[in-house]
């Protein structure tokens, strides 16, 4: 019998500031967005002391002196590194691995019949935290959505369960089940549950009562292999590569407003070049491009403005001067003067294979923009990122956010290795 297992890093971003600040252990810590915006990340102290998600920063600072929070800013390359290093400890138990996000991974145990898969879990657990210094929770399961459920009661009750907890029989399904809302399982989203609600289902449970043919004709096969999960059939593989993004955004709130066209302008083109190099990393090309800008809501006594235009291209492209002249030919369809500008984004859209894409007759891209690209994206990876820009980008400009609370990178730049005197 297969086994399923979902690991899941507890509170990842503050437990990734504690394991090179340890002084910090039981002590409240809030991590904020870009620009040290809103609080997208809390310890489980700080969630006691009932500072809420998304919380403004600037509203907050009382706040957080008052009750001694401790404030950082997001460490990207920190956190990017720790959870690469918590993923190839994982790897080691099995090579079936499924890495779903920053801090969680289904695995898959093949062939494990005769193991205590709940001491192999502790295993897991305890070789993690030793290597990486990071806390895990397990949950354990016939199909990956009951290593969901059993994971969140691992970590719901962690005194008990000793952060590892296997569903492993129906009682202990069903009990599982009936204690978890429906809204807080894995794969209902917010409309689905408040029909499901309205209709009376309240728990997981309740939800694998209904019938397979309302499941199928209201929520699609998707939610009929979620209820086959939860039932412990399990419906719901284990995808072993990422899938390509249908969209990829590059976006960003300035540091200061932002009232020069010129300077929006070397914006709006440097995150086109963004998109156009994550594209080529994914080997895709995109169909369409959209361009946002806004002025900032939080200040209600300048002038207010919001507008985006979507620019479809005639040819599917991932050239950096391609999509920096339709996004900025989109700038100037939504550009008004007069206005403080706090945000603007590029997203591209209708991404396809590099290698599917259709040929036009009459429009087509030159053909010397490829090898150009190529040759562009070789240099930066030798050299580092940015150092080939195109012309209407600022060559002595390199966008940096407010990060006032950001602590070093201890593992990713040589300069922040911590020194043992």
């Amino acid at each position: 019998m297969n086994v399923f297992g979902l690991v899941d890093c507890n509170n990842f971003y503050a437990s990734c500031e504690r394991i090179f600040q340890p002084s910090l252990e039981g002590k409240p810590i809030a991590i904020l967005s870009n620009n040290d915006g809103c609080v997208i990340a809390r310890s489980n102290e700080a969630k006691s002391l009932g500072l809420p998600m998304g919380a403004p920063a600037h509203q907050y600072r009382s706040f957080f002196n008052q009750h001694n929070v401790k404030v950082f800013s997001s460490n990207y390359p920190l956190y990017g590194d720790m959870s690469r290093r918590v993923m190839e400890v994982l790897k080691q138990f099995t090579p079936l691995v499924e890495i779903y996000s920053i801090d969680e991974a289904f695995l898959q145990f093949e062939g494990f019949e005769h193991y205590d898969m709940e001491d192999y879990a502790q295993q897991i657990r305890r070789r993690v935290r030793k290597w990486t210094g990071m806390p895990v929770s397990i949950g354990l399961g016939p199909s990956k959505a009951l290593a969901k459920v059993a994971n969140r009661v691992a970590k719901k009750f962690a005194d008990r369960t000793g952060g590892v907890y296997i569903i492993d029989s129906e009682e202990k399904r069903i009990k599982a089940l009936k204690w978890l809302a429906i809204g807080d399982v894995w794969g209902i989203g917010r409309r689905h549950n408040k029909r499901l609600v309205l209709r009376g289902i309240r728990t997981a449970y309740d939800f694998t009562q209904l019938s397979d043919a309302w499941v199928r004709k209201e929520m699609s096969v998707v939610g009929l292999r979620l209820k086959n999960d939860l039932e412990g059939k399990a419906s719901i593989p284990l995808e072993m590569t990422a899938a390509p993004k249908k969209a990829i955004a590059t976006t960003r709130s300035f540091e200061s407003l932002i009232d020069d066209y010129q300077e929006l302008r070397e914006r709006i083109s440097t995150f086109a070049t963004l998109c156009a190099e994550k594209l080529r990393h994914q080997n895709s090309r995109c169909h369409a491009i959209y361009v946002f800008v806004r002025s900032n809501p939080f200040m209600p006594n300048l002038p207010q403005y919001r507008n985006g235009t979507m620019i479809s291209l005639p040819f599917a492209s991932n050239s950096s001067l391609t999509l920096s002249k339709s996004a900025l030919h989109g700038l100037d369809m939504i550009y008004k003067s007069g206005i403080s500008y706090k945000k603007a984004g590029v997203i591209v859209m209708g991404i396809v294979p590099e290698d599917t894409h259709q040929l036009t007759l009459f429009e087509y891209e030159n053909p010397k923009h490829q090898a150009l690209m190529q040759r562009i994206d070789y240099l930066h990876k030798r050299f580092g990122p940015h150092k080939i820009k195109i012309a209407n980008q600022d060559l002595s400009r390199t966008y940096k956010m407010r990060q006032a609370h950001l602590s070093p990178r201890y593992t990713t730049d040589v300069r922040d290795v911590i020194r043992v005197r």
